[in-house]
């Protein structure tokens, strides 16, 4: 027969007269190191202890202390594009990752995904040999197709990890997230009253793989790729570290400013004569604020602290897991955060992070009422401008933005057979696209050329393992240019020169004022040097582009949480109708997968078989923190809409009858807000008003038949699943708010029903 796949033996008529032979499986080889990744999200620059603050992270302090702790290095503003290029040696934009994963802006730089010619490291090091294992924040597939319906080929799984436990969104609820299991939904192990945090089971699960593969090929090394949803919002913690911290902040964050900025200085983070950057528009002087907005900030200070801190003890648990296992020496361990700290809380902070994303401002005098509450299940909290700027010290700006305080982040590298010089530091110039490389160089591995078939574009990260040795401590930089852009702003660093502009909405992009920063002198790009340089300026401005055409930055654009917004096609989750059928069991829906119920007017009829006496959850979408759910309850249908704590809740009149019947509510909007009415079998059965109709209502999806995760509705405990038999659910959306394409809808509602 033809042969299909290489064999070496001799094949003749009989087994003696042929030669066997048997294929050598990859191998990198005895002596390999194993490679560990670690990353947070929105840590700023001086959050860790090492770094310059007075926040307990003793862990990783201590990785600092015996490696290598980089204070030049600089990743893009935003996570999913980060992820992506720290995966790929590759810059964002050329991968197809322009912004976060939840976007597809139908251009090549923007689809929500990495392309398939760009290998991830994850696949090369698999090809090599390696096991490869991933835990933590993905947010790297398009969310449209992060439902159990895939297709899976973005998800971690299929882009070169043999294991894969975390959440694919960009955050999640820390006592109630969103699971997959290599490629399946999962809940939460355990319960928050029971002890469950997130960060814990991460870190349970990637010790497990790696004791998996050393307790069954001790020969193998492992790919570890640790991605912590901390310190992104929400930021929650166990109660025992939000106590710690009671009253640690209440001197504000200009003294913590002061304070850490002197730490850098004394301990060589920063050149000695670095200057505090000023504070940043909307950070007024902690001194001057109104006693309840102080309370409020140093409360959400503490949460985020006590979250980092926390994280900080899972990291050292993994690495001492490490170390027993007697592997921790010969591990190339990397440890990063994704960008700068977080502005998405606003001036004030918020005890509900969404509202910022509905454009809701919330105050101060307002959000103490639930001041105990903040860094529990019970908010979803985000801390103020103030303490985002503290934790970017001496910088300014934030995550999103391509100044200093938005991409350039702490980096600590630990490998105690190859690192000589512990607890050094390096200044070198270098960025996140440099990671991959480093790992290839160091493996002595080259990125290939064709993957599966297709070319692969080739890296453009240089790498940084020179920096390793103690002899190259103060080697002049390999990395001499390196392009930023995100959503507009954009910035171009080239041989300690800096061009930068914050790009407004709206503004023309040629109208965009570029500031000129010399970084080698000014870290904290404290001195425009723009008005007394033009032609300065307009040499990095021409290199920007020519950076811009050759890695695919082009079309600019500057649109940011109108993309959010669903594209209805067929052939998708989003069919051109409109029109949704769900029929459980199920596993619960990404909130990208699920119906767009913001903003605009819906029906959802519930065909339903029920006994006497039967209740339980219909519908839910959402957290206790926000969101809407359809349930039964003592005979009647019941509708909540959890508006951030507040509940608009309607009762139905009539009971809801005993056998088949179909049930539902039918959404309004009227003006800023809507009416929601109940509806059985056709009837209408009890209205309420929503002052305030949510456009963006959570980042946590819909279950059927169930409540997936924290309780959306006060009305019942736990998942309260319908004890009755639910054939399915149909959503109808209208075309936009007060638009009322009602018959076809009444139509599809009235079809859904025979």
């Amino acid at each position: 027969m033809k042969s299909y796949e290489r064999f070496d033996g001799v094949i003749n008529r009989t087994q003696t007269e042929s030669e066997p032979w048997w294929p050598t499986p990859p191998h990198p080889g005895e002596a390999a190191p194993n490679v560990v990744v670690i990353l947070l999200d929105d840590t700023g620059f001086s959050h860790f202890g090492c770094y310059g603050s007075d926040l307990a992270t003793p862990n990783i302090d201590r990785l600092a202390a015996a490696g290598l702790r980089y204070t030049n290095f600089h990743v893009t503003p935003l996570c999913s594009p980060t992820r992506a290029s720290l995966l790929t040696g590759r810059n964002h934009h050329t991968v197809g990752m322009r912004s976060i994963s939840n976007f597809d802006s139908g251009y090549p730089h923007m689809r929500g995904h990495i392309t398939n010619h760009a290998t991830t490291v994850a696949e090369v090091l698999r090809d090599e040999g390696y096991a490869t294992f991933a835990a933590g924040k993905w947010h790297l597939c398009a969310m449209e197709n992060a439902s159990a319906a895939g297709p899976y080929d973005q998800w971690p799984c299929q882009r070169g990890f043999d294991r894969f436990y975390g959440f694919l969104e960009g955050e999640t609820d820390q006592f109630h997230p969103e699971l997959v299991y290599d490629n399946h939904a999962v809940e939460p192990p355990a319960t928050p009253e029971e002890g469950y945090h997130l960060s814990e089971d991460l870190v349970d699960h990637a010790i497990g793989f790696i004791h998996d593969t050393k307790s069954v090929r001790p020969d193998r090394p492992f790919f570890t790729y640790l991605a912590f949803g901390a310190t992104h919002a929400p930021h929650q913690a166990p109660a025992p570290y939000l106590e710690k911290y009671r009253g640690r902040f209440d001197d504000g964050w200009d003294a913590a400013r002061d304070n850490w900025f002197a730490r850098q200085i004394e301990t060589g983070l920063l050149p000695p004569d670095t200057e505090l950057a000023p504070r940043n528009p909307g950070v007024e002087p902690w001194d001057f604020l109104p006693e309840n907005q102080k309370r409020l900030a140093a409360r959400l200070q503490e949460a985020f602290a006590a979250f980092l801190e926390h994280t900080d003890a899972q990291i050292g648990r993994f690495v001492d897991s490490l170390d027993q296992l007697g592997e921790l020496d010969n591990t190339l361990l990397i440890l990063l955060s994704d960008n700068g700290a977080s502005q998405e809380g606003g001036p004030f902070g918020v005890m509900h992070e969404m509202k910022y994303f509905n454009f809701l401002v919330e105050m101060p005098d307002e959000a103490v009422e639930r001041i105990d509450d903040i860094g529990g299940p019970h908010s979803h909290a985000n801390y103020p401008w103030g303490w985002a700027q503290a934790g970017n010290t001496p910088f300014k700006w934030y995550k999103q933005n391509t100044h200093e305080g938005g991409v350039h982040v702490p980096l600590i590298v630990h490998w105690p057979e190859r690192i000589v010089d512990a607890g050094a530091l390096r200044d070198q110039f270098h960025h996140v696209d440099d990671i991959a490389p480093t790992i290839y160089e160091t493996l002595g591995i080259e990125a290939p050329a064709t993957y599966r078939g297709l070319e692969q574009i080739p890296l453009s990260g240089v790498p940084l393992a020179y920096t390793f040795d103690a002899a190259q401590a103060d080697a002049p930089t390999n990395k001499h240019v390196q392009y930023f852009e995100m959503m507009g702003h954009r910035g171009i660093y080239a041989d300690g020169w800096k061009a930068v502009t914050r790009h407004q909405p709206g503004v023309p992009f040629e109208d965009d004022d570029w500031e000129l920063y010399h970084l080698t002198e000014d870290r904290s790009e404290c001195h425009n040097l723009a008005a007394e340089m033009p032609d300065k300026v307009a040499g990095l401005i021409n290199l920007w582009w020519r950076e811009a055409e050759e890695y695919g930055v082009l079309p600019l654009d500057d649109r940011t949480i109108e993309l959010f917004f669903t594209r209805y096609r067929d052939h998708s989750p989003h069919p051109v109708d409109r029109h949704y059928s769900y029929f459980p069991p199920m596993s619960p829906l990404p909130a990208q997968v699920a119906p767009a119920l913001g903003a605009r007017g819906w029906d959802m009829v519930a065909t339903i078989g029920r006994p006497e006496g039967a209740a339980g959850v219909l519908y839910a979408s959402g957290t206790e923190n926000s969101g809407l759910s359809l349930f039964v309850q003592d005979d009647r249908l019941v509708f909540d809409y959890n508006c951030f704590g507040d509940h608009h809740l309607v009762e139905s009149e009539a009971a809801v009858p005993v056998g088949d019947s179909t049930v539902g509510v039918r959404f309004r909007r009227t003006g800023a807000g809507g009416e929601a009415t109940l509806v059985i079998d056709g009837a209408p059965s009890g209205t309420v008003t929503v002052p305030f109709a949510m456009t963006i209502i959570s980042s946590v999806g819909p279950s059927v038949a169930y409540d997936h995760g924290s309780p959306v509705s006060e009305r019942y405990r736990g998942q309260f699943p319908f004890e009755g038999r639910l054939h399915r659910i149909d959503i109808d959306l209208l075309r936009g708010a007060g638009e009322a394409d009602q018959a076809g809808a009444d139509e599809r509602a009235a079809m859904s029903r025979q």
